[in-house]
């Protein structure tokens, strides 16, 4: 902590919330973007079979995330199934997946007409658990889905070494991790196969859209097949090789990415550095644990700003430091509420027309992952990308405000206990 704490009580307790600081906004676009899309626009060739920006996209992308090729689709849920497909993952097979992750590293995988099998995080990185990924393995297993949360690499040498040992495609979900490092290793390269999102809060973004990234010829080329009708790049027009269906991503999309992507260099530069100063502040302060960066890490992307606050040692709960802090002006969200294997549709197994046959034997309401457990009811907190690409001395707002409700964390524990129907403090 600083030297000297704010004096002022908190906003919470005044009753005089403060008005939202103002963060960056994002996106962030300028003429730049507006010229390229409409030199794409005016030319006429919207497809990317006909013009020019998806192709040099695919390729300016994959280099930049150390791979030999890469395939633009319209979004980074499609992405993940068709990588899965491209790897061969056939009907009922299983693929471990962390519970602590977006749905659509889960749904993907039924969609592919596969088991997904959820396996606990690190409570300190949010990461997949490489202990609990081997624990979760099973004869039916074929692959695994790493997902780099937050933008933080994951342990991606232990996790090979298992996926040799038992024979498995590794498919890293870097949704949060454009421009992430690990070892001086870009991510998305270092599986079999990567996946990444471009949707519209992502820190690559061009409202929607998604590729895959791969150094292995034949999955590169059947993740093309995959995306073009299944069509063979040797074969007519009009062959369709393999039950396949058009995920093209369109040239307009093409266009604005590269413009963005012109910025992202700087953009995750900034991000991490103001990442680390903001984690530097607020892990000084007792019970608040910022995401652990390991020494694996020569990049952080900080999609998201992730933290746990220890309710005992803190001293206050999750809930109320959450309602001072938006009374502070920096209010930020509590991460996902749920573990995938609590959702509603893998409790009432609603796969629609998929896994008809498993469907009998699979029981989700037995699964139990104690550290995603505890980030989502009691623990977990995060601040989106944007907030990041602020200055330092937007870090320090928020480093203060939880400075200021952790001096105060006696006062707001009796301001809790008495409001109706509060969390317990």
């Amino acid at each position: 902590m600083k030297a000297s704490l704010p004096s002022r009580p908190p906003a919470l307790l005044a009753g005089n919330p403060r008005p939202a600081h103002p963060f960056p906004t994002w996106p962030i676009f300028d003429a730049t973007d507006e010229q390229r899309v409409l030199r794409a626009l005016r030319s006429g060739h919207w497809g990317k079979l006909s013009g020019p920006e998806v192709t040099e996209f695919e390729q300016r992308f994959a280099k930049l995330h150390g791979a030999r090729f890469g395939v633009g689709v319209v979004n980074g849920s499609v992405s993940l199934r068709i990588a899965l497909t491209a790897a061969g993952i056939q009907a009922e097979d299983e693929v471990v997946v962390p519970s602590y992750t977006f749905l659509a590293s889960a749904t993907a995988v039924v969609e592919a007409n596969a088991i997904p099998v959820f396996a606990d995080i690190d409570l300190e990185t949010l990461n997949l658990c490489p202990r609990a990924f081997e624990a979760a393995i099973t004869p039916r297993t074929r692959a695994v889905i790493v997902v780099h949360f937050a933008g933080l690499p994951a342990d991606m040498d232990a996790i090979l070494s298992i996926a040799r040992k038992h024979r498995l495609i590794v498919i890293e979900d870097a949704a949060h991790a454009h421009a992430a490092v690990y070892k001086g290793q870009p991510v998305g390269a270092i599986g079999h196969l990567g996946s990444f999102s471009f949707q519209s809060s992502k820190n690559l973004n061009s409202g929607e859209g998604g590729i895959i990234t791969t150094n292995d010829e034949s999955l590169a080329d059947a993740c093309v097949s995959l995306h073009n009708c299944g069509r063979h790049k040797a074969g007519l027009w009009y062959e369709h090789y393999i039950n396949a269906v058009n995920y093209r991503l369109g040239e307009l999309q093409g266009a604005l990415l590269n413009t963005q992507l012109d910025r992202l260099e700087a953009q995750t530069n900034l991000r991490d550095e103001n990442g680390r100063y903001l984690a530097g502040r607020l892990a000084q302060l007792p019970g608040l644990h910022p995401q652990k960066r390991t020494a694996d890490c020569t990049r952080h992307a900080y999609h998201l700003f992730t933290f746990r606050i220890d309710p005992q040692a803190f001293g206050l709960s999750r809930a109320v430091v959450l309602k001072a802090l938006a009374a502070e002006g920096v209010g930020c969200g509590a991460g996902y509420p749920l573990p995938l294997y609590r959702q509603p549709l893998f409790l009432n197994k609603a796969f629609g027309p998929y896994l008809n046959k498993a469907a009998d034997r699979l029981d989700y309401a037995k699964a139990r992952n104690p550290n995603c457990e505890k980030i989502c009811y009691e623990q977990g907190g995060w601040y989106v990308q944007s907030h990041l690409l602020g200055t330092k001395a937007d870090m320090d707002v928020i480093a203060d405000a939880f400075e200021r409700i952790y001096e105060h964390r006696s006062s707001l524990r009796d301001w809790s206990a008495k409001q109706p129907s509060s969390p317990a403090a």
